[in-house]
């Protein structure tokens, strides 16, 4: 079973928070974090700071406060499917100079 099945499990790419977060930052082997959102990504408003912005690859930052992100391939229609990662999340290569 691929990592984009639609099994509905809330695992995977169904999952919530964090999780999903996790989970898009690592599939594939990590490329699929910085792929491009079909058509020019998402609007959507912080679920940190409420500022809005464009969430442009399936894992992306906020530029107004840093909070992650993510959104998954089979999910990515819809800015309501967006999962945020937790106000003390950071991305690995955050956490090299944090």
């Amino acid at each position: 079973m691929g990592c984009c099945s639609n099994n509905g499990s809330g695992t995977g790419p169904f999952a919530q928070g964090r999780e999903l977060v996790e989970f898009v930052y690592q599939a594939h082997g990590g490329a699929l974090r910085v792929q491009r959102i079909p058509g020019g990504g998402l609007k959507t408003a912080c679920q940190a700071c409420g500022d809005g912005f464009i969430l442009t690859t399936f894992v992306g930052k906020c530029p107004a406060c840093g909070g992650v992100h993510a959104v998954s391939p089979p999910r990515c229609g819809d800015p309501a499917n967006i999962q945020y990662a937790g106000k003390d999340f950071l991305l690995p290569e955050d956490r090299l100079s944090a």
